[in-house]
């Protein structure tokens, strides 16, 4: 199935405060069909008042937010028709089977009953929870509900998805299920937004992201800064002692050279660099079984932006 909508999610100016607390700022984005959008920050810079925002659970104090071009302020049923949210933690009804869970929520979305119980059984299916389908929710395990919060999301073919936290509680095998299938959710055409602790999933996931810090989008030329900054590349060799005197002869200084427990580290600033330190290894003899960097993208860029202040008088941006 590949969805017709041409329009994702548009955020301009956004802010919301609560009191003398701004949770938000000036938060500005956007979010393309087809494609999966990470939404980066640390605890504290806004990501749920965002979120909750734009499933038009809360209403921005300034500032503009276009849903498949709806308005969730002006036209808040047009959007829940057309947006799935998945929450960072579900809300059920402890008493109620997985099945009848689904078939409730789908009512509530206008499917008649058949519709209803059609669309449960595919779902569950879909996340894989047939051996619970018949089981009261309160008996689901962490990651288990989150299967079901997922299936709930669902539930209506939404063409604009938001997921908060979606692998939390999921074991190594469920994680990689779920990265496929929300890949898949993208080829088909929707818009899909991640908010995420867990920076490697995202790498895995994500064809874009939104970098946020106290309450406001970090600016594309900061970010661009970020990512381009020199990082950790790790070494593995089937002899790692030839490692370090081959990297030190290849011109790289010894402070520039470390070691943690799953090989050699060394920074370099550019992929053309970590190339040639590569050519170096392999032809100073060195049998290289690894070499790439040791954190992901999105985790490096991360990490850059929390180390260095954000510079007086910048301003927020795309």
């Amino acid at each position: 199935m590949t969805l017709s909508t041409t329009e994702g999610i548009t955020v301009e100016g956004v802010r919301r405060s609560f009191g003398a607390v701004q949770a938000v700022t000036d938060i500005s984005f956007e979010a393309r069909p087809g494609t999966v959008t990470a939404l980066v920050g640390p605890n504290g810079s806004g990501k749920t008042t965002l979120l909750l925002m734009l499933a038009t659970l809360l209403e921005a104090d300034a500032g503009s937010i276009r849903i498949a071009g709806h308005d969730p302020v002006a036209d808040p049923l047009a959007v829940r028709a057309i947006m799935g949210w998945m929450p960072d933690v579900l809300g059920s009804w402890a008493a109620l089977s997985v099945r009848t869970t689904l078939q409730i929520t789908a009512r509530m979305y206008g499917r008649d009953k058949a519709q209803a119980a059609a669309r449960a059984d595919e779902l569950i299916d879909l996340v894989e929870l047939w051996e619970l389908a018949d089981r009261p929710t309160r008996v689901l395990s962490r990651g288990q509900k989150q299967k079901l919060s997922l299936a709930r999301a669902l539930v209506h073919d939404p063409s604009v998805l938001l997921l908060d936290e979606p692998a939390s509680g999921l074991d190594p095998a469920a994680r990689i299920e779920l990265r496929i299938l929300v890949r898949r959710l993208a080829a088909e055409g929707r818009t899909i937004l991640i908010s995420s602790h867990v920076l490697a999933e995202l790498d895995e996931l994500a064809d874009a992201a939104i970098y946020v810090e106290r309450g406001s989008s970090i600016s594309a030329e900061r970010v661009a800064r970020a990512t381009s900054s020199a990082r950790s590349w790790r070494i593995r060799a089937l002899e790692p002692t030839s490692i370090t005197p081959a990297l030190v002869a290849a011109g790289v200084p010894p402070e520039a050279i470390g070691a943690d427990g799953s090989g050699i580290l060394v920074s370099v600033d550019t992929e053309r660099r970590a190339a040639a330190l590569l050519g170096s290894l392999v032809a100073a003899g060195v049998e290289v079984t690894s070499f790439g960097p040791a954190t992901g993208d999105l985790e490096h860029t991360f990490l850059d932006l929390q180390s260095r202040p954000r510079d007086l008088g910048e301003g927020s941006g795309r």
